[in-house]
């Protein structure tokens, strides 16, 4: 057993780690009830800010809702920890927590990222009452728009915010053991069909612009998406006419396109709009095409990082999975910044109603990213 794995069964040890834990449980449950739908994270920012504040720090708001504190104290490189703010679930979505079967919680948006921000606040607590052991200097940031449409709109900013002041970028987001290395470039495009309309039958034959936006779905769902360099293509809405007996005269579906490889996303977004007016014109329909979100490719994280990350998750006895993935990180890679996905919470059912997290595990998560900021701290 290691010098850490001694530390953590001192009597001493148990209890703070106990009362660590129902802090993190309080600061997830409390995050968690508050919606924070896309675009409208504005409630969640303020109680964020209100929690940081509480603790002695200097808290800042810009006018997107992004929350940036920085640690006092701490040497060495400069480090960005940042947990998103928002979820993908709309406004009206009940987000309170339920306590389920094996111990778990389940609520809309809990995992993620509910237990990054649960994370980096009681970090925050934990610093200001003196116990957050040898650091890098650190600056937290809760960010607005990860999610959906968001287009990364906070990490951007905040990342701007910094410029040449953020040495190391780590997204706390993710599985426990989860290390993303490169980031997964999307485009995100909304097609709008557009026709005169009529009455089923009196105008029988007229351009429709659903039948128009169906052909594209089929035609799109039939493009060669390679396999290597991993990409995919998915149709996530679509909507369109008023009346079961009327032509439709307007509809329109929203893609996400992404691949490891920004080459080869551009070459599958040229495709994608060669077919969307191919079917256009054979339906004698008037197209628009708007690009929505634009999130880059390419590697974030060095050799040093990845050391780090790897280091960290073995002091805290997890077992690193690296792999590449779309994270507030992919602002970073865009900044030319050393960036890095990290997980800290054990959940499933992302992106579902039905989400949970294993709340104990936030412990280990915690223990994980302070790890991390430690062997920052040494490179």
């Amino acid at each position: 057993m290691g010098v850490d794995g001694l530390m953590r069964d001192a009597p001493g040890a148990r209890a703070g780690d106990e009362a660590l834990l129902g802090r993190l449980q309080r600061h997830l449950r409390a995050f968690t009830e508050v919606p924070s739908p896309p675009f409208g994270e504005g409630a969640r920012s303020a109680v964020v800010a209100a929690a940081w504040r509480s603790f002695g720090l200097e808290v800042a708001v810009d006018d997107l809702g992004d929350v940036v504190a920085a640690l006092p104290g701490g040497e060495g490189p400069r480090v960005m920890l940042a947990a998103h703010l928002d979820t993908v679930f709309p406004a009206g979505t009940d987000v309170r927590v339920r306590e389920i079967e094996g111990g778990r919680w389940a609520a809309p948006g809990i995992a993620d990222d509910g237990g990054g921000l649960a994370v980096l606040t009681a970090l925050a607590e934990e610093v200001a009452a003196g116990r957050g052991g040898r650091r890098p200097r650190v600056t937290l940031a809760a960010t607005v728009g990860e999610e959906g449409l968001g287009d990364l709109r906070g990490a951007r900013r905040v990342v701007a915010d910094h410029a040449g002041r953020v040495d190391v970028f780590v997204a706390v987001d993710g599985g426990l053991g989860q290390v993303v290395s490169g980031a997964v470039g999307s485009r995100r495009l909304v097609a709008r069909f557009r026709a005169r309309g009529g009455h089923a039958w009196g105008d029988r034959g007229a351009p429709s612009a659903v039948h128009a936006m169906g052909d594209a779905i089929h035609a799109l769902i039939r493009l060669d998406v390679p396999s290597e360099p991993r990409s995919s293509l998915n149709v996530g809405l679509a909507s369109g006419g008023s009346s079961v007996n009327a032509i439709a005269e307007a509809a329109s579906l929203t893609l996400d396109v992404r691949s490891l490889d920004p080459d080869t996303l551009a070459l599958l977004v040229g495709r994608i709009e060669q077919r969307l007016r191919s079917v256009g014109r054979r339906h004698r329909v008037d197209l628009e095409i708007e690009a929505v979100g634009d999130r880059p490719a390419g590697r974030t994280a060095d050799e040093r990082l990845l050391a780090a990350a790897r280091a960290a998750l073995e002091r805290a006895g997890i077992q690193a999975r690296v792999a590449p993935s779309s994270t507030d990180a992919n602002a970073a890679v865009a900044a030319g910044i050393p960036a890095i996905g990290f997980g800290v919470a054990r959940g499933g059912d992302a992106h579902r109603l039905s989400e949970w997290i294993e709340p104990d595990s936030l412990l280990d998560g915690f223990r994980a990213l302070r790890y991390l900021l430690e062997e920052l701290g040494r490179r």
